[in-house]
This record gives C-alpha cells, sequence and structure tokens, in this order.
C-alpha cells in the first residue's frame, strides 16, 4: 500500500524567515552609521528611532532614549577652502607686483595679509603717507574680485604713547579706521565688504623684547574672510559630509 505524500506547509521556509531578519537588522545597522558619518543630529535621532523599532522597543513609560554620542566637529573642506584662498591670493600678489615686505600668513581660519606701519604711516602718526596710497590701492584690487570681507586691524607695540590724551589702542584704532576711510573715500571696496578695529599692543606677534621685535609689532592686518556661504561662492569645492558612501 502506497504512503500517502506528506503535506508541506504553506508560506516561505523557515529558513527565508531567519535570514530576512538579519538582512533588516544589517539594512538598520548601515542607516545608523550612514547618520553618524552625516554628522547629523536630526538624521542620528531619526535613525536611532528605526533602530528603535527594529528592535521592538515603542513608545511606554519605560522607555528608554538612545542618547547620541558626542561627536567631534571636523573642517576639512573649510581648511581646504582657506588653503584654496591662499594660493590664489599669493598667486594675485605675484601678479600685482606687490611689496615684498607685505607678508600672508593663514591664521584664525583666514588669510592674512600682514604691512608694517613703516609702509603707512609716520611715526605716532594716523596719517596715510603718500607712498601708502599705491600701496593700498593694489591691496584693494587684490581683495576686489574675491568673495571674501576685509577687517582691518591696527597694531602697536608696548612704548606707551607720548601724548598724556592718546594712548597705543587709540593710535591703533585711528590708523585701521584711515585705512578704511580711503578704500571708501576713493571707491576702492565696498563698505559693506570691510570693518575697522584696534588692538594696541594686545596682541603681538613676537614678544616685545627689542627694537626689532617691536618694529614687527607696528602693523596693520587685512584678515580676509569668506562672505557667506563657501559653496555658493566656490561650487567647485565638494562638501564631503553630503556625499554617501552607496
Amino acid at each position: 500500500m502506497a504512503k500517502k505524500p506528506k503535506k508541506q506547509s504553506g508560506g516561505a521556509p523557515e529558513w527565508m524567515v531567519t535570514y530576512s531578519d538579519m538582512v533588516t537588522l544589517l539594512l538598520t545597522f548601515f542607516v545608523l552609521l550612514l547618520s553618524m558619518a552625516n554628522m547629523d543630529q536630526i538624521k542620528f535621532s531619526q535613525a536611532a528611532g528605526s533602530l528603535k523599532g527594529a528592535f521592538g522597543v515603542f513608545g511606554g513609560k519605560d522607555r528608554k532614549e538612545i542618547s547620541p554620542p558626542s561627536l567631534v566637529e571636523i573642517a576639512p573642506v573649510h581648511d581646504d577652502l582657506v588653503q584654496r584662498l591662499y594660493t590664489r591670493i599669493m598667486t594675485q600678489m605675484n601678479r600685482l607686483r606687490m611689496d615684498p615686505s607685505i607678508k600672508v600668513v593663514k591664521d584664525r581660519g583666514a588669510v592674512i595679509l600682514q604691512i608694517n606701519d613703516s609702509i603707512l604711516f609716520a611715526p605716532g602718526s594716523s596719517t596715510l603717507k603718500p607712498a601708502a596710497f599705491p600701496v593700498l590701492a593694489k591691496v584693494a584690487e587684490l581683495i576686489r574680485p574675491l568673495p571674501l570681507s576685509a577687517r582691518i586691524e591696527g597694531h602697536t607695540d608696548d612704548i606707551p604713547f607720548g601724548r598724556a590724551d592718546m594712548s597705543n589702542w587709540d593710535l591703533s584704532v585711528a590708523r585701521s579706521v584711515s585705512v578704511l576711510k580711503y578704500f571708501q573715500k576713493n571707491d576702492l571696496l565696498p563698505l559693506n565688504r570691510m570693518s575697522a578695529v584696534g588692538y594696541g599692543a594686545e596682541k603681538p606677534l613676537v614678544p616685545n623684547d627689542s627694537p626689532e621685535n617691536r618694529a614687527k609689532n607696528r602693523r596693520v592686518e587685512f584678515v580676509l574672510e569668506s562672505l557667506g556661504d563657501y559653496r555658493e561662492e566656490l561650487p567647485y569645492l565638494i562638501d564631503a559630509n553630503e556625499q554617501l558612501p552607496f
């Protein structure tokens, strides 16, 4: 007598259920990694909510929130922007044949032009020398086509000023304002791209312990910083934080 064939149970095989659970958990895990890579707290919270759902953790009095880990912010794109601006400014300075005594440095997330006070002013004076006019005209020509703001900073050494009614700080402010007024009066740079500030002897480049060092500290600086969003100004730069890994 022939045996009757066993009836097969309906639905997917049992191994398929286990396999589907594993694939779902892997997908949730990679979504979590992606949200952490983008340094986006909102996306992280959303991914954490998805992870709770995948593990069966839903609303309730005893639910525990998954607190996002503390993330260290890194700005490689901003550093790349400063480097590109620095390279371009150096190229422009060579093209314009600017005074070789003008130094260019990268500091405080900006590119800074440093001009010794003897090029622009007589000792103890805040009135621009006629010889300073072509120098400042080239500085303006350098800055004008770039998407940059210019903060004009005045600096002095630590020797007290000779007049009782004027301090080193007063002199540094007057000098930075004189440069700003020259740019505005001669229509070299728009006023909304400039600002003026004086620090006196508070921010020396080197210790004020010799006549040579004091001469280095007496300077006017042009702190060149990006205007607005770098992605609008320099669209060829790619933000690594916005790129998907797949």
